[in-house]
């Protein structure tokens, strides 16, 4: 059997094992000493806790316990009938729970993980020491004011979607391919990310079968979710944080990426906000320079309690 891709820096969790949440297992990832303090890391919508095998240890030596955990129907947690915003909230709840009880910790998401992490720590602030957010603040056009009626129409219409779709998909795979096919078709999302790290990706993110390599992500997932979501109601929540925050913008547009200015962003920084651009990175920065996002994290956290 030919050995398997590998990749410089890429470090494999030093612990993982699943909890539960509300009857869902989710996977979770940590690398550094179990008793060090511990650092939570939230992924992106379509990524998994192991595309942070190359900045989750450049964190870990600096002396801390990092955690990150895959969404629910990502990597290797379990797949649900269905997914929304809130039930990935609630599934982060579990792991702060499990990773430390009700004490505050510190916090790092990118993108939809950011704007998640954004909003439990306006909800429940005492979750959070301090909250570093990597290109995950959405911001669009002000909310409408939409009359009820047209409310409860939206709502039939997203029902009705919803669960064609899900019917449509019950039965379907994720299209099988060679190491490289499958490391193409992410390029489509990562085209800034070399193609090495892209081969070593579906390693461990996807699963060999004996039609070839799928993704582990979940075939019925697709960009939206369910449920009653805006991408600017995670910036209106900025201005109450109350945990010390650092938001990270690039300067690079990505498919994936929110596509947020800084001028959208500065109004509703919290008190104890840190806005800065990265004016040449693209939405995968903590990737593609893992050692300058992993020294910026760390300046700005300190030396872990």
């Amino acid at each position: 059997m030919p050995d398997l891709p590998t990749y410089p820096g890429a470090e494999a969790p030093d612990r993982e094992y699943h909890i539960d949440a509300g009857g869902l297992a989710i996977a979770v990832h940590e690398w550094g000493e179990a008793t060090a303090p511990p650092l939570l890391l939230a992924h992106g919508g379509f990524d998994f806790a192991r595309t942070y095998d190359v900045f989750a240890p450049k964190l870990a030596a600096a002396g801390w316990r990092v955690v990150s955990w895959d969404h629910r129907g990502h990597g290797d947690s379990q797949h649900a009938h269905l997914y929304s915003w809130d039930a990935d909230l609630r599934d982060a709840t579990a792991v702060f729970d499990h990773v430390a009880g009700r004490d505050a910790v510190a916090v790092v998401g990118h993108s939809k993980g950011g704007a998640m992490m954004v909003q439990l720590a306006d909800a429940q602030p005492f979750r959070f020491k301090s909250l570093v957010n990597i290109d995950g603040i959405p911001a669009k056009r002000p909310i409408p004011d939409v009359a009820e009626h047209e409310r409860t129409k939206m709502l039939i219409g997203e029902l009705t979607g919803w669960l064609d779709h899900r019917r449509r998909t019950a039965g379907a795979q994720r299209k099988p391919g060679s190491i490289d096919d499958v490391a193409r078709r992410r390029g489509r999302m990562n085209p800034r990310l070399p193609i090495e790290w892209l081969r070593y990706l579906v390693t461990v993110g996807a699963q060999e079968t004996d039609e070839g390599w799928r993704w582990k992500l979940d075939p019925s997932m697709r960009f939206g979710g369910f449920g009653p979501w805006r991408p600017e109601w995670s910036l209106m929540r900025l201005a109450g944080l109350d945990a010390p925050f650092y938001g990270m913008l690039v300067g690079v547009q990505e498919e994936m990426g929110w596509g947020t200015r800084p001028g959208e962003v500065e109004p509703f920084m919290p008190r104890s906000g840190r806005l800065e651009l990265l004016e040449d990175m693209g939405h995968f920065a903590h990737i593609e320079q893992p050692d300058e996002i992993a020294g910026r994290v760390l300046e700005f956290l300190g030396a872990p309690a």
